[in-house]
């Protein structure tokens, strides 16, 4: 885990199927550095504005 809080600006993709979901490409560097990889499942929520992603098995 990171030791402070990095922020990364990404852009949300909508999966055009009526869902209301969305799809978000994480920089390869920010997945290395939580040692994430594709198809890893993340907690999502707001915080002080911020959407705030978190590897599932960590909260």
């Amino acid at each position: 885990m990171l030791a402070s809080a990095e922020r990364w600006t990404v852009k949300c993709q909508d999966t055009a199927d009526g869902s209301g979901d969305v799809i978000i490409n994480l920089p390869s560097e920010l997945l290395a550095s939580l040692g994430l990889g594709g198809g890893d499942e993340l907690t999502i929520e707001m915080i002080d504005g911020a959407i705030v992603l978190k590897p599932k098995g960590n909260v």
